[in-house]
């Protein structure tokens, strides 16, 4: 994995011009660095500067970048972040064609397929990746990212010139782009965070390449294409050939994506997902006589003060030692304290350049910082819960039938601590309400379907765009953070496009959520592990956390200085930290209550201490 960036000025020849843009090229490359601590490289050149960090994960020797061919005269170049699945597929498709190739990376072989193929060549591409590719024939630049989202993708226009990076920091690095916050981006932060409209940047200006879209940029304009989209018809496979299938697609994934150069390891929650993934690639690898690395998280004081609930019905580490036994596994259990994953919020916000997942995305940020001494690549479980109905709003009465995103229901709890004059500005229920009606509107409907199952598949289309999408850029931010690799194999766009039309009553026959997952994992798995019940991400349980939170607000309250106190009402939030916390009802997804709001508030803070954005309300 890498971080890239660049910029591309169709009006301006870059090559005289080293001593004023190269230094800029460094700043991003400086700005993106803990994502590819491994190499550096930045190119120059007519109307293109390039630039990429670089974590070295295959083609160790040979895969430094920016990467660059020659034709005829001219030289196209890439950067690029990611990893591709079907490289050998590829290779010997061009070679075929009359292609030669001077290095064994992913990278080379994108480049020649675009030499090959133009735009056209992403269809082709089976992985997670957002890269640039310079063409000096066409005098274009090409931004691209994968079907999922997986990884991130920024960019902005500054007059004739456009920005792209793959963190908004790195934006930042040129020089006449500077932070600002309008209405939309302040109801970005506090209507519908830590989620975010599908390409929004939250800054004013900057925005995010779309999943499955590719931008072509000339001096004319910027051109944006969907490549990529689900298309809903009838499921037509019997129920045994729909297991069959599935078994098959999430197999192969996990094995296509177990390729590296170095070890690789799987988090490890002892839940269904994770244990799929983890038991695969136990068996792939005692094929060669290796023996799979697993990591498992919790919080230190949990087993004392863990309280099962229905969001949370069971603690983890009873089931991670049922499959570590299974797997026979090099295991390590990791613990995170309360005070690490109050002061890493700060590293958090670092991290997402916005106010993220409160402790929920801290906590992991911490816990990948422990596993990246051990390997550079993980294999996790994510997104299998929206891609084959995990979530308690899949069958829930009272999230099924809301017409609301059903992570987030009730807009109160964001309210609570809002002074009504900045309510008033926001018009929260409104912006929300028109995310929601757009998102539907989206929906690709399949004409004479059952209501119930059309709207199964309305709530399976808000998962994929927006609550997979922030778990997603939670995976990303928490691991390249520390220079880990964690990648997804459920979110292979294979799985997606499938599942997408199996419908509800074979993905959770007799009433078994996810009972097509379990059905496909059977014989990879002990019986505990495949008859458990969905338990999602863990979370403390100490009451101290809530406390020193606490603590941390009164301390925001105190200083004249606290950016965020612009939009507080200082009463309310003291009523809130004098009032017993409510761990039951979650105001965004399952985890985050009352401790997870005072934390980010914290986030914003720092967020708005770090960026100094300049508050536009026009």
């Amino acid at each position: 994995m890498c971080g890239i960036a660049g910029f591309y000025r169709p009006k301006e020849d870059l090559t005289g011009k080293q001593s004023l843009y190269r230094p800029i090229l460094e700043s991003m490359n400086l700005a993106l660095k803990r994502r590819g601590p491994d190499d550096a490289g930045i190119f120059l050149s007519g109307h293109f500067g390039l630039a990429q960090v670089r974590l070295e994960i295959v083609d160790l020797l040979t895969g430094h970048q920016p990467m660059l061919k020659s034709r005829d005269g001219h030289t196209w170049g890439i950067v690029y972040n990611g990893e591709l699945y079907n490289t050998n597929e590829l290779r010997r498709e061009l070679t075929l064609l009359g292609h030669t190739f001077e290095t064994a990376s992913d990278t080379e072989v994108i480049l020649t397929a675009y030499l090959a193929y133009g735009p056209d060549l992403i269809s082709r591409l089976n992985g997670i990746f957002a890269f640039a590719i310079m063409d000096p024939v066409r005098d274009r630049l090409l931004l691209a990212r994968d079907r999922a989202g997986v990884k991130p993708l920024f960019f902005a226009r500054q007059a004739d010139t456009l920005l792209f990076s793959s963190e908004i920091k790195g934006l930042f690095c040129w020089p006449d782009l500077k932070p600002r916050l309008d209405l939309e981006g302040l109801n970005e932060i506090f209507s519908l965070g830590p989620a975010k409209t599908r390409g929004s940047g939250v800054f004013k200006d900057i925005r995010e390449v779309l999943p499955g879209h590719y931008l072509l940029c000339t001096g004319e304009d910027i051109r944006q294409e969907c490549y990529w989209k689900l298309e809903s018809r009838p499921h037509e496979d019997s129920y045994a050939r729909t297991i069959e299938k599935t078994t098959f697609l999430v197999e192969d994934s996990i094995r296509r994506q177990m390729v590296s150069d170095v070890p690789i390891c799987t988090f490890l929650s002892g839940g269904i997902d994770s244990s799929l993934v983890s038991s695969v690639c136990a068996r792939e690898l005692k094929k060669k006589n290796q023996q799979l690395s697993t990591f498992s998280f919790d919080f230190a004081g949990n087993q004392e003060n863990f309280k099962a609930s229905s969001f949370q019905p069971s603690q983890d580490r009873p089931f991670v030692e049922k499959m570590v036994r299974f797997l026979d596994s090099d295991h390590h259990f990791l613990e995170c304290s309360t005070q690490a994953q109050a002061d890493l919020l700060a590293d958090s916000v670092l991290a997402h350049d916005l106010p993220a997942m409160a402790d929920v995305d801290s906590s992991m940020l911490y816990f990948c910082s422990q596993v990246r001494p051990f390997c550079k690549v993980a294999l996790t479980g994510e997104c299998a819960d929206e891609i084959f109905g995990g979530y308690p709003w899949f069958h829930r009465e009272e999230c099924f039938h809301a017409s609301a995103f059903p992570w987030t229901m009730d807009l109160k709890a964001r309210q609570v601590l809002l002074a009504d004059d900045f309510l008033a500005e926001l018009k929260m229920e409104s912006y929300v309400q028109k995310a929601y009606d757009a998102s539907l509107a989206q929906v690709p409907a399949l004409p004479g379907e059952d209501p119930a199952e059309a709207r199964r598949r309305e709530i399976s289309y808000l998962n994929l765009c927006w609550f997979m999408q922030t778990l997603l850029d939670r995976m990303d931010r928490t691991s390249m953070y520390s220079g880990l690799e964690a990648r997804v194999p459920f979110a292979d766009h294979r799985i997606i496009e499938y599942l997408w039309n199996v419908p509800w009553e074979m993905k959770a026959k007799d009433g078994v959520v996810k009972n097509l997952l379990r059905q496909a994992g059977r014989g990879c798995l002990p019986e505990e592990i495949w008859a458990r019940r969905k338990s999602p991400y863990p979370k403390t349980y100490d009451r101290g956390y809530e406390a020193l939170l606490a603590g941390r607000v009164r301390e925001i309250l105190s200083d004249p200085s606290s950016p965020v106190l612009q939009f507080l009402d200082r009463k309310k939030t003291e009523q809130f930290l004098a009032s017993p916390s409510d761990y039951g009802k979650p105001w965004y997804g399952q985890l985050m209550a009352a401790p997870q709001m005072m934390a980010y508030v914290i986030q914003t803070d720092l967020w708005l201490r770090e960026y100094q954005p300049e508050i536009c309300f026009q």
